[in-house]
């Protein structure tokens, strides 16, 4: 081989970057995760000193991120024939597979012995369990058998709250289950209504996705039932004693606004014009950001007035 084709060959070697090892965490859902477990923490009875509670939403931050990473080392074959997921680090080769799992394996050690230091075993059990549920169960197991992959393995993305209050309370109550409730059963809808329009995508990656297994029609009906299960859960949330005012006006209008959305996705006739494909569907989708952060912002607010004697009923 000459110097001109090494040197050539060198040239074309994708080289990870900080930017790369960050990416590998999924630093977006990472961002989901850590509000969600703030509000937890927050919106729980008794408090915990700042120190703690900052540490144990970091360690709780990492767990994520070591979830991701897991994930992406497992998912790099159908990640690189995905237009949505082919530039990630593993598939784009800026990273290799082994790292990626040593990163995973690591971090998740890491991240849950320093959260039972930190906070308490409940907290740091849960976080464990998370892990293991979103890497194993289903990234290893839902994902690629049962059109129900995102149903049952939506839990692992609704646990942060509840281990959030764990770290404030030392175990689980009503008001975490309910917590988990909403981003469980909010999680199918989200999921199907990018599934409508990025379904080729997972036709090609054989992910059966039940757009893919059972058609758009099907996986509409599913978005209406899901969104009138998770409507009357988010509103009576606002009974409860982390919900009150604030939180029960943002919940009716915006589940106002998911069920219209829904019902919209429900009746949508599959032949409309190019033009207008797929627009409601992320409309919805785009709504569904929106949702779950506004409810647990309004959950936040909550928190923040109590004090004060302006938030809850009393």
């Amino acid at each position: 081989m000459t110097d001109a084709s090494i040197t050539t060959q060198t040239h074309h070697e994708p080289e990870a970057s900080f930017g790369d090892f960050v990416a590998l965490l999924k630093p977006r859902v990472m961002s989901l995760v850590v509000f969600t477990a703030l509000v937890g923490l927050l919106a729980a009875p008794m408090g915990v000193h700042p120190m703690v509670g900052f540490a144990s939403i970091l360690f709780i931050a990492v767990g994520a991120g070591a979830s991701g990473a897991l994930n992406m080392w497992w998912d790099a074959d159908i990640d690189a024939v995905m237009k949505r997921t082919a530039k990630r680090p593993v598939p784009a080769g800026k990273v290799a597979p082994g790292e990626a799992l040593g990163i995973g394996v690591a971090l998740s050690g890491f991240a849950v012995v320093m959260l039972a230091l930190a906070s308490n075993l409940v907290a740091a059990g849960l976080l464990a369990f998370t892990i293991l549920f979103y890497a194993v169960v289903y990234t290893m197991w839902l994902k690629r058998w049962t059109p129900q992959n995102i149903v049952i393995g939506g839990a692992a993305g609704a646990f942060p709250p509840m281990i959030g209050w764990a770290v404030a309370t030392g175990g689980i109550g009503l008001e975490s289950v309910l917590m988990f409730l909403i981003i469980f059963i909010w999680t199918p809808p989200h999921f199907w209504a990018l599934a409508l329009f990025m379904n080729a995508d997972y036709e090609k990656a054989g992910v059966p996705m039940l757009t893919v297994t059972h058609g758009r029609r099907v996986t509409r009906n599913h978005i209406l039932a899901y969104t009138l299960l998770l409507a009357p859960l988010a509103v009576g949330t606002a009974f409860t004693s982390i919900g009150g005012p604030v939180y029960l006006t943002v919940a009716l209008v915006l589940n106002a606004l998911f069920l219209l959305g829904a019902f919209r996705i429900w009746r949508r006739d599959e032949d409309d014009s190019a033009a207008d494909k797929y627009k409601i569907e992320k409309s919805f989708f785009g709504l569904s950001l929106l949702y779950l952060f506004l409810h647990f912002g309004a959950l936040l607010a909550e928190a923040a007035l109590r004090p004060y004697g302006l938030g809850g009923w009393a």
